[in-house]
This record gives structure tokens, C-alpha cells and sequence, in this order.
């Protein structure tokens, strides 16, 4: 004879279970909503257009993330400032949120208002830096700023906490830029951040990027910038134009499985400028 079975501790289980899914699935679609917002605020964010000069061609490219629901703080700026020098910046937020990029925001605003004051790039960093600090922010951010004279191909830098940039010459050499820096902005006060000045003639080219460009789960950043050493020598060599560049460096990126952001900003000279001598030169 058979009787029927009442609710038992089976059937609570499963609608425990149930409920924690629709719980888990309401958790995932806010994060995800909150993903999709950041990314919309971060190209939001970024330029739609670069500057141009005579011999000389700007490209950039961005990947997001290609694992998890995170978004970082990445950017890449290129602007003429008043004197008729081209401004290059790239850098990188701390942390993974909408507010990792609102703070990028920030931070590349505050770095194209102060160019208005100030050119020279340890002073326009050091500038950068008391303003975040003034914020009160607990975020900080890593950056590279260069200027560029189109009319002697002088490539002025200055980094603070960023990963190196990449330069190549013409003849095929190729190497990490070899620079002092300082500690990344919002980080103390009263910070100087060292010039290091190079000269870019015809053929040359500088790699700027950030770390998701270099480092992945099975690449470090030593090993990742050799990477792209080689490729950009290569591309000179071959006399590879800077949005093919950029777009070769964010492939490799790709293929190492990239967990952050990666973000490239490539500076070719084309033409002629200042003395013949192509290449980079320290």
C-alpha cells in the first residue's frame, strides 16, 4: 500500500536552493549593469579624435577586460596645447568600479586643464598630483605624460608610476624607455617628477601603454614589454603605420588572455623633422 510523501527536508532544500539562484542571477545582472554603465562612462570619456601634425601620426587602441565583470580605469589623451606642442598621456586607475573610472575622469581632465598653465611635463604631473590629493580621494593613478615638439621631433616625458614606454628606430633598434619617474599620483605630496627628453625622427616610434598591454595569467610585465620590443622593431623595420602598430600590440594583449584593461597610444614619425638622423635618440 503507498502513501503519499508530505513536504520532507528535500523539497525545503530545493526551494532554498531555488530562491539563492534567483538571488545569485539578480546579483549578476546588477553587476553586469554596473560593468555596461562604467564602460559607457569610460568611452565616454576617452577622445573620438586625435591631433594632427605635419610628419607625424597618432593611433591608439583599447580592449576591455576579457575576464570577469570588472572595468578598470584605463585612458589615453592626445591634445594640442597652446603653444602648438602635442600633449600624450596614458595611464591607469586603481581599482575595478564605476568609481575607478569616474576618477579617471578626473584625472585626465585635471591633466588637460593644468596644460593650459603649465606645458613642462614634471611640473604638470606634480601639479596633477596635489590637485588628486586635494580631492581626498582614496584612489590613486599611475600615468605617463609626454610632449611632443612637432617641428624638432623632441619627445619630452615624465612618469609617475606608470609601466615604461617602448621605443624602436628605423634601422631596427628597439628597446624600454629608459627613465627615472616618481610614485603615481594621489599617492604624497609634494612629489617632483624627473623630464627625461628624446629626440623621434623620421621612421621612429614610441609605444605608450598600460600594464593589461603586457601582463596576463601566464605573462609578467618584464616579459610582456619584451614582446613589444620586438614587435614595434619590427614595425619599423618595415615601415608599419602607427594604427597598424597599435593594433598588433592590442592583439598580442588579447592573446595572453589580458585580465585588466589594456590601453596603446603609438607615436610614429613619418615625415621630417629637426636634424636627418632617423631613430630615436635618448
Amino acid at each position: 500500500m503507498f502513501r503519499k510523501r508530505p513536504t520532507d527536508d528535500g523539497d525545503e532544500l530545493l526551494a532554498r536552493l531555488g530562491s539563492l539562484t534567483a538571488q545569485a542571477r539578480e546579483r549578476a545582472e546588477l553587476q553586469r549593469s554596473r560593468v555596461e554603465l562604467a564602460l559607457a562612462l569610460q568611452r565616454g570619456m576617452l577622445p573620438r579624435d586625435l591631433p594632427a601634425a605635419p610628419g607625424f601620426r597618432l593611433a591608439v587602441q583599447y580592449a576591455p577586460a576579457c575576464y570577469g565583470l570588472n572595468v578598470g580605469g584605463d585612458w589615453y589623451d592626445a591634445f594640442t596645447m597652446p603653444d602648438g606642442r602635442i600633449g600624450l598621456s596614458i595611464g591607469d586607475v586603481q581599482g575595478h568600479n564605476i568609481e575607478a573610472t569616474a576618477f579617471m575622469g578626473q584625472v585626465r581632465v585635471g591633466l588637460r586643464a593644468l596644460a593650459s598653465v603649465t606645458g613642462e611635463p614634471g611640473e604638470l604631473l606634480a601639479r596633477t598630483n596635489e590637485l588628486l590629493l586635494s580631492l581626498g580621494s582614496d584612489l590613486f593613478a599611475t600615468c605617463t605624460f609626454m610632449r611632443l615638439d612637432p617641428a624638432t621631433g623632441i619627445l619630452e616625458s615624465a612618469r609617475a608610476g606608470h609601466v615604461p614606454c617602448v621605443w624602436a628606430t628605423a634601422d631596427g633598434r628597439s628597446g624600454v624607455a629608459e627613465d627615472e619617474g616618481g610614485p603615481p599620483l594621489g599617492v604624497q605630496g609634494g612629489t617632483d617628477y624627473p623630464v627625461t627628453r628624446y629626440r623621434l625622427t623620421q621612421g621612429g616610434v614610441f609605444v605608450l601603454l598600460t600594464d593589461g598591454v603586457v601582463e596576463g595569467p601566464t605573462l609578467n610585465v618584464e616579459e610582456g614589454l619584451d614582446q613589444v620590443v620586438r614587435l614595434a622593431g619590427s614595425a619599423a623595420v618595415a615601415g608599419m603605420d602607427a594604427a597598424a602598430l597599435a593594433a598588433e600590440v592590442i592583439k598580442g594583449a588579447e592573446r595572453v588572455g589580458h585580465e585588466d584593461d589594456a590601453a596603446v597610444l603609438v607615436v610614429r614619425h613619418d615625415g621630417r623633422a629637426g636634424p636627418d638622423a632617423p631613430g630615436v635618440e635618448p
